[in-house]
Parts: structure tokens; C-alpha cells; sequence
């Protein structure tokens, strides 16, 4: 079956099951979290947090601009961007995820919680990369690299951390060169920090395989069907009770495993189902749209 052709198989992901306004919520969480990451540990210690927001501390250190207004600047080209690369939706919810961290950052005082950089470093990368987790699960993103980085994932399917890590590499070396290689290292802590918290929490790029053995052939494929994956069907036999077993075979995102794990119980609870980490996919994979 060609997903390609029905998009509307594949518009509905499971993950996006929350309501419009508890998207938006979630959002706007999200933009606390990043705006109370920069604002409380990364701009007290002249730190970088990386993307646009980075972009825009190292322009503020620099000219004593406001941060917060030159990140807002420098998210209007990537959105308009975005919005022609990744759609619509994606797009409404960045847009309200960068005027909101525009805002929090505008009224989060910039305070130094800790005195130590490297603490300042490590958990300005947590707390920020929390934020941009969440908003990721949801659909949206913070903006900035993110919308890069998204756009990115799709076309190569690569981690979403990854991206962000390389991205903000090269502007941490810009704080290197402008401002101090101590302050450009203990960014380059924060930021790796971030992309592993980010692709902990942002998992549908991780593919997993599920080998499931059951006798209720007909009845799990209707309902594995529903989950737009492609299956494979073989026929077995039990190596100690010789009875007659069929094992279907699916690859899923680590994050719509679960929906797999329910539909396999609520179906068959006599079933078996292997579980492992694909390390490679080669060929068509429908990943849903958000």
C-alpha cells in the first residue's frame, strides 16, 4: 500500500492527541522553560545557549541591544521559511512559541541563580532543552534552529540533537572568537547537554522493529493496519508445541511504540512481541505528518 497517495492515513499522528488548547499550553510551557534556561543560567554568565537565541545573546554581549528583541528579528526569516518547507501548523505554533519566549525573556529578570559557570552551563542546557523537547512531541518548535532542524529530520531522517549540536557549534565559535574560548567551551558543555536532553525527549526520529507471533492473524493486521505501517506477514510453527503461528512483522517510531504494545494486547493477549532498535532504514518509511 502506497501511503504516499493517502495522505490523510498519515496526518493524524498518535502522538498528537492533545486538544488545540492544550497544544497551545504546552507551548507556552515550553517557552518558559527556554526563556527561564537563558535568562536564569546562560546570559548571567555571558553563555550561549545556541540557534537564534545564541545568535542573539552574542549581537547583545557585543552592542547591549535587547536580547529578546533580536531574537523575536531573527525568527521572522526562518518562520517564513518554515512555513513553506514544513506547514502550516507547525509553523502557527512556533510563531506563538516565539512571541512568548519573546515576552517571558522581556519579564524573566536575569538573575544569576548560580555562580558557577559550569553549573550555570549544564543546567541552562537542561532546562532549555526541556522546553524545546515538549514543544518538539507537540508539533511545534522555539524557533529558531529548531525550524532548521526539523526541516532537516524529515528530508534525512537524522537526530534532531545532532542537528541543533552542529548548528550551534559554529555559533559558540563566534563567541570564541568575539568574547572568550573559556565562555565559548562552557556553551559548548550547555549545548551538549541540550541535544542529548532534546533527542531523550524528542524520539520519532528512533525506529524500532516489532516481531509479533500471534494466532489471531487476520484479526491483528485490522488493527495493526490502523497505524499506518507497513507489515509483514509470515507463517510459523512453534519449536516445542508444533502448532501452526503466523509472526507479523512491523517497524514503528520508538514514540508510537506504545500504541503498538496496546493494540497487540487489546487484540491477542496470547501474543509475543520482540522488540528491537533499528539501527538502518533503506526503502519507504510513512512517518506521520505533523
Amino acid at each position: 500500500m502506497n501511503l504516499t497517495k493517502y495522505p490523510e492515513l498519515i496526518r493524524k499522528p498518535l502522538k498528537a492527541s492533545l486538544k488545540p488548547a492544550e497544544e497551545v499550553g504546552v507551548i507556552l510551557l515550553s517557552a518558559l522553560l527556554v526563556a527561564a534556561g537563558v535568562n536564569l543560567f546562560l546570559i548571567p554568565h555571558q553563555l550561549l545557549s545556541g540557534g537564534v537565541a545564541g545568535v542573539a545573546s552574542i549581537i547583545g554581549y557585543l552592542t547591549n541591544w535587547n536580547i529578546s528583541i533580536l531574537y523575536f528579528i531573527i525568527n521572522v526569516p526562518l518562520i517564513i521559511w518554515g512555513w513553506k518547507s514544513v506547514g502550516r501548523r507547525y509553523i502557527i505554533l512556533s510563531c506563538i512559541s516565539v512571541v512568548a519566549t519573546t515576552w517571558f525573556m522581556s519579564i524573566i529578570p536575569q538573575v544569576q541563580v548560580t555562580n558557577d559557570p559550569i553549573l550555570g552551563a549544564v543546567f541552562g542546557g537542561i532546562i532549555s532543552a526541556a522546553g524545546i523537547g515538549f514543544s518538539l512531541r507537540v508539533g511545534g518548535s522555539t524557533g529558531g534552529f529548531d525550524i532548521v532542524g526539523s526541516i532537516l529530520t524529515r528530508k534525512h531522517d537524522v537526530a534532531m540533537g545532532n542537528i541543533l549540536f552542529i548548528l550551534n557549534g559554529i555559533v559558540i565559535l563566534a563567541l570564541g572568537f568575539f568574547l572568550s574560548w573559556d565562555l565559548a567551551l562552557y556553551s559548548m558543555l550547555s549545548t551538549f547537554v541540550k541535544g542529548k536532553v532534546v533527542d531523550m525527549i524528542h524520539v520519532g526520529h528512533i525506529k524500532v522493529t516489532c516481531f509479533i507471533v500471534t494466532k489471531k492473524k487476520e484479526q491483528m493486521l485490522c488493527q495493526l493496519r490502523k497505524l499506518h505501517h507497513g507489515i509483514t506477514c509470515v507463517h510459523t510453527e512453534g519449536g516445542y508445541s508444533e502448532e501452526e503461528n503466523y509472526m507479523l512483522m512491523t517497524v514503528t517510531t520508538r514514540y508510537e511504540l506504545a500504541a503498538v504494545r496496546k493494540t497487540v494486547v487489546d487484540t491477542d493477549n496470547q501474543a509475543f512481541m520482540n522488540v528491537v532498535q533499528s539501527t538502518e532504514i533503506l526503502g519507504r518509511f510513512a512517518r506521520p505528518l505533523k
